[in-house]
């Protein structure tokens, strides 16, 4: 089995993990999308069922449904209001832990994993009680309920101050091992979900893709060596960290939004992409786009592996482009491959393997003209892959 993880949420993820991703080990459900998904997803792999609360960060922008679904859980509004974050009650903490907990098992009582309810970090102590008693409430209900598989600990990051400086990760990097003691929890999660790794930011470089490193880094040495640990879902940096065996396992997105959204938040209608796969990066698809596909393909050598690839794009380019779930599609088909080329090699060289797969999606980039204005900082071609391979040894 693979050791991706596809987050799953809807119908169209569930077509795209039978199409693709039948080989995971672990496919990760939300409990308030479940009745969409849970009958929708292959049989074979197992189910971690996440209860969806962190939405609670903001519980007053949060858009309904999602607000319906967690306000049906008694002392939901408290566990979303920052007074009662800063001094909370165990008791109501507890109950709240036993009726989201009874509630997946109440869904999916074949679940390998549960994830721990927690609520993202932010700046300052103001969370650190409450995601204790959160933590806490849940090794309650395990011995309660006997409830024997696998407790996963999310460790959600909402900004790159929060990884970047040893200064200011040390106190989320130890309120991370603390909750996941007081939880007698299995594994961790962690994702930085401000990141969107494709954009090619300078600070990428310096100091947000060692500063995330680090953080794992750091948190690693704090945890039992046989903890499941899961980063994600990115586009890039979650391969990193697998490949450096910083993690056991990457978790992934369906051929979209390549990156962690919390439930209830406005999601606003993306842009057809579709994936380039000679450079490892997916792009806007736009008419200015279509006319760099030729211009490049006129000006690359015919007997290539990088004019092959990019003529059958050209070909499908219209249907991808007409289409928002080919173009899904598309993208979910490459991110497959891709990842199978680098789970081929045996893990001690799989690092080395996909720094030397950038490497060559970054000198082939380096060949090319400029992509569109829709592509922003990482308008070079080579920019993305240039960016992870800094990151991979």
């Amino acid at each position: 089995m693979a050791d991706h993880i596809p987050f799953v949420y809807n119908e169209k993820d569930c077509q795209l993990v039978e199409r693709f991703y039948r080989d995971s080990a672990i496919l990760r459900l939300s409990l308030d999308s479940i009745d969409k998904t849970l009958g929708a997803i292959p049989k074979g792999p197992g189910i971690w069922l996440d209860p969806a609360i962190d939405g609670l960060h903001d519980l007053p922008k949060a858009q309904d449904p999602w607000k319906s679904f967690v306000k049906s859980f008694v002392d939901a509004d408290a566990i979303g209001d920052p007074d009662f974050q800063e001094k909370p009650e165990k008791v109501r903490v507890k109950r709240f832990v036993a009726a989201v907990l009874n509630e997946c098992l109440k869904k999916v009582n074949t679940a390998r994993w549960l994830s721990v309810p927690q609520l993202p970090v932010v700046n300052g102590p103001s969370r650190n009680k409450i995601n204790r008693q959160l933590a806490e409430g849940t090794r309650e209900w395990k011995q309660e309920s006997k409830f024997r598989a696998k407790l996963i600990l999310p460790v959600i990051l909402r900004h790159q101050e929060q990884v970047n400086l040893k200064t200011r990760r040390r106190p989320h990097v130890a309120l991370a091992s603390k909750c996941y003691k007081d939880a007698d929890a299995d594994g961790v999660w962690i994702v930085e979900s401000s990141l969107s790794d494709q954009d090619g930011s300078k600070t990428f470089e310096q100091p947000r893709f060692p500063g995330l490193l680090s953080f794992h880094d750091e948190l690693s040495e704090l945890l039992p060596k046989d903890s499941i640990t899961v980063a994600g879902p990115y586009w890039g940096m979650n391969l990193v960290l697998w490949t450096r065996g910083m993690v056991r396992h990457p978790a992934i997105r369906l051929g979209s939004a390549y990156q962690y959204h919390l439930p209830g938040g406005v999601l606003k209608t993306g842009k057809t992409r579709v994936a380039i796969p000679p450079l490892r990066r997916w792009v806007v698809a736009s008419p200015q786009f279509a006319v760099w596909l030729k211009q490049v393909l006129e000006k690359i050598p015919r007997e290539g592996a990088a004019h092959l690839e990019l003529a059958s794009l050209a070909r499908d380019y219209h249907r991808l482009t007409a289409n928002q779930d080919l173009a899904r599609a598309q993208i979910a088909s490459f991110y497959k491959e891709w990842f199978d080329k680098i789970a081929a090699v045996p893990p001690p060289g799989r690092a080395l393997a996909l720094y030397q797969d950038l490497s060559s999606a970054y000198v082939f980039g380096k060949s090319l003209p400029a992509l569109p204005r829709d592509e922003g900082t990482a308008k070079r071609p080579e920019r993305v892959a240039q960016q992870y391979m800094l990151s991979c040894l």
